[in-house]
């Protein structure tokens, strides 16, 4: 009752308050100056009566101050810059007036009073309103009647909308969240800066009920990282667009959205009904190449959750690996698993074989690769090199050095390749289905899924970017669509895979329906506040541009060639034995890649995975298919090829 009877109070009426709190002070700090001055023996030749006798004149003085400096109309929380100046100048005006109406009226006071009594005045006008903002502060941060909000990042950004927040009489801004070291125990803006980590010691301490993500640079994988770590401690997360896109208080706080893949994906998320497959993990020696990457961090993340024994982060890039290594120790320390950063090419046949035998790899998650549909189409002989040649390289080390289980992380793109890049992953996964069909110790699987929402390189990001620069966002076609994922579930799909397959299976995740990337478009420009610009809404914010399909990109993506799919343990992930080519087809198949790349010929390269996969039409060979119907032929005449 308390609580809301202060919170119903009416401008006029705090007003009221804050005039009747000063005019008291000044009262209370005329008198102390006078006994202050007078403790010693009466110092007044009249006594103190005739000093008593200046304080109705004193009050009015006040009072009339006050109101025309506008101090007991301010609003408690715009208690700064300005209005400690008008306090200043109350004191100070209330000093000089005491002085000139004991000269008028004769009475000597020493002139120390009125020095006195001006500090006091202002000493006291100070004190109380920091005492008040304190005060209220509390009763908001314990009371039901409000949104106690923790800002997750105390940059200039942060700073910002923790200023705006303190404008709305919904939200109490309670304290900074920020990884950054050198702020761990500083105090912003008068509130705490504590590191994530600690969140749940700020719910517990200040009843938080939502975090505001206020780094609009980072990218959305890792947003939705920091999202779900706070939305297991019962926090509502919500993000906010980049700075520049404010156009206001009221408007700012409308921008704050929801962050999370439902908005995004036409089905809701399957995180929390696929399990992790943590006792396939649990105390094992698993490598992860391309751990850098988006996917390949996401796995190591909930790698190092399942407490295997040891993790080996393999890849290319060194400072994605740097990046890596210094995430994953962090989370690993409290696990006890053991990172082992490496640096290198999985086509790199000996150091593949030397890190597998080093570290007596068990487990290996393979989801190193170029994605890139447009770069790998330029750039065939690098990419064939990296997503086939490597996919080779690392599964028969990892077939010959006994390890138990090897997963192979493949995209819908295989499918029917319309691309270079599909057509890589396509021999990839032959040549693992070709391993799979043979005698040995180590269980080979591929898990092959849509686009993942916020990997590098994704149309998400790129959107976002487009959106944040104010447009305009580019299409390709309206009439595209895309399966969709959220990185979490193609995570977690690899585990599954890799916890109960049997050996040549393909996995596939049930998806549900495809999205229109023009709807997906409409709906991140939306979420971030704006409206689209096209014929019926001439006066919109972001104009979205159609620019034709790339070579090689087709309109609809698939996730499977053969019928008949079969659900497995989890009646969400779909299993599918595709057809691949003989043993002695893969051979020469491969023989043929290994020899156009090592010869530094894109077309013959080319030439060698249009044979081996017939689905796929080179859009970038530069002789047509004179040069696959060559290596046909040459094919025909050397069916005795060895398979190793």
């Amino acid at each position: 009752m308390f609580v809301k009877s202060i919170i119903s109070l009416n401008r006029r009426q705090k007003a009221v308050i804050l005039l009747t709190m000063d005019l008291l002070l000044v009262a209370a700090s005329y008198l102390l100056a006078l006994m202050l001055l007078t403790i010693d023996g009466p110092v007044l030749p009249g006594g103190l009566g005739g000093a008593l006798a200046q304080l109705p004149a004193l009050l009015v003085m006040a009072g009339a101050l006050s109101l025309t400096l506008g101090l007991s109309r301010r609003r408690l929380r715009d208690y700064e810059g300005t209005a400690i100046a008008l306090s200043v100048l109350l004191a100070v005006v209330l000093a000089a007036g005491s002085f000139v109406q004991a000269r008028l009226t004769g009475l000597s006071l020493p002139g120390g009073v009125h020095v006195v009594f001006g500090l006091l005045c202002f000493i006291g006008v100070f004190l109380s309103r920091l005492s008040l903002i304190w005060v209220l502060t509390e009763i908001y941060r314990h009371s039901r009647n409000f949104k106690r909000v923790a800002i997750y990042g105390a940059g200039r950004t942060g700073m910002a909308l923790a200023q705006e927040l303190r404008k709305s009489d919904d939200f109490v801004v309670c304290a900074f969240l920020d990884d950054n070291a050198a702020l761990r125990g500083m105090t912003l803006d008068g509130l705490p800066v504590y590191p994530g980590v600690q969140a749940g010691k700020v719910i517990e301490r200040y009843k938080v009920d939502r975090v505001i993500l206020a780094m609009p640079s980072l990218s959305i994988d890792k947003q939705t990282f920091l999202s779900k770590r706070l939305e297991k401690l019962g926090l509502q997360v919500q993000s906010l667009p980049a700075f520049t896109q404010w156009h206001g208080g009221a408007e700012l706080r409308k921008m704050l959205t929801p962050i999370g893949p439902a908005t995004l994906l036409s089905r809701d998320p399957l995180c929390q009904n696929l399990p992790a497959g943590n006792n396939a993990y649990c105390d094992a020696k698993v490598m992860i190449s391309g751990a850098g990457g988006s996917i390949g961090l996401e796995l190591c993340r909930q790698v190092v959750a399942c407490r295997p024994r040891k993790l080996v982060l393999f890849e290319l890039s060194e400072l994605a690996l740097y990046n890596a290594d210094a995430e994953l120790r962090v989370l690993a320390e409290a696990v006890g698993v053991e990172i082992v950063p490496v640096l290198g090419s999985v086509a790199d046949a000996v150091q593949v074989r030397r890190v597998l035998a080093e570290h007596e790899i068990e487990i290996v998650l393979h989801a190193a690769a170029y994605k890139h549909v447009p770069l790998v189409e330029i750039n065939p002989r690098t990419g064939l090199a990296n997503n086939t040649l490597g996919t080779a390289v690392l599964a028969r080390a990892a077939r010959d050095g006994g390890v138990r289980r090897f997963v192979l992380v493949s995209s819908d793109k295989a499918v029917r390749p319309g691309n270079l890049m599909g057509a890589s992953k396509r021999f990839a996964e032959l040549l693992v289905q070709d391993l799979a069909a043979r005698p040995g110790k180590t269980v080979f699987s591929i898990v092959r899924f849509g686009n993942v929402l916020g990997s590098s390189g994704s149309v998400v990001p790129l959107f976002q970017e487009q959106i944040a620069r104010g447009g305009p966002v580019t299409l390709t076609d309206e009439r595209v669509t895309r399966y969709f994922m959220t990185i979490q579930e193609a995570s977690k799909l690899v585990l599954l895979a890799g916890s109960f397959a049997e050996g040549g299976e393909v996995f596939v995740l049930d998806m549900g329906k495809p999205v229109r990337i023009g709807d997906l478009a409409r709906k991140l420009i939306s979420t971030a506040g704006y409206t689209v610009r096209d014929a019926q809404n001439p006066d919109g914010d972001i104009e979205i541009v159609t620019t034709g399909l790339r070579p090689g990109e087709k309109l609809h993506e698939e996730l499977m060639v053969r019928r008949g799919a079969t659900t497995t343990a989890h009646p969400k992930i779909i299993s599918v034995r595709e057809d691949h080519l003989s043993e002695l087809e893969t051979a020469a198949a491969l023989r043929d890649l290994r020899d156009a790349i090592e010869r530094g010929s894109d077309a013959d390269a080319i030439a060698a995975v249009a044979w081996a996969v017939p689905e796929y039409a080179p859009k970038s060979l530069p002789e047509d298919a004179l040069q696959c119907q060559v290596v046909r032929a040459r094919r025909n005449r050397d069916r005795d090829v060895p398979a190793e």
